[in-house]
């Protein structure tokens, strides 16, 4: 269901780096600590307007050593690069794929999708599910 080539774009992943492109390339990237930009790229792509929200993410002490060292942590802004790539592919809109996220949801007990995802990775494997029920065309 998930196209790591376009993980790897929402990640701001170099096109040249094929390695990123593939399962395993991908997961040794992470592995070894993405940069902080890939984290800041993300916060932008999901909240434009919202300077502040990569600090939903991670907390501002931890970003602040995360930057200096210019690596995350192998979980750090994957799970949202995930969500995001798959809410693109259904919505095949930006702005559509933010409402999806930034509204209520009934499946979820009417929280928005953005905060379960950022909760956890259960959190985003819930969403993940909705999405693909939405793009296979079971009921979600």
């Amino acid at each position: 269901m998930l196209a790591f080539g376009n993980v790897a774009d929402v990640l701001g992943l170099p096109v040249k780096e094929v390695g990123a492109r593939s399962p395993f390339g991908l997961i040794s990237l992470i592995e070894d600590g993405l940069p902080i930009r890939a984290l800041e790229r993300v916060a932008h792509l999901l909240a434009p307007g919202d300077a502040q929200f990569k600090y939903r993410l991670i907390p501002k002490a931890t970003y602040e050593r995360r930057k200096t060292a210019d690596r995350l942590s192998s979980d750090e802004g994957t799970r949202l690069a995930r969500v995001w790539s798959l809410a693109l592919d259904v919505w095949q809109s930006d702005e559509e794929a933010r409402d999806f996220l930034f509204r209520p949801h009934a499946m979820i007990e009417d929280k928005r999708p953005i905060d379960v995802v950022i909760l956890s990775e259960f959190g985003a494997e819930m969403v993940i599910d909705i999405l693909g029920g939405l793009k296979y065309g079971s009921a979600a």
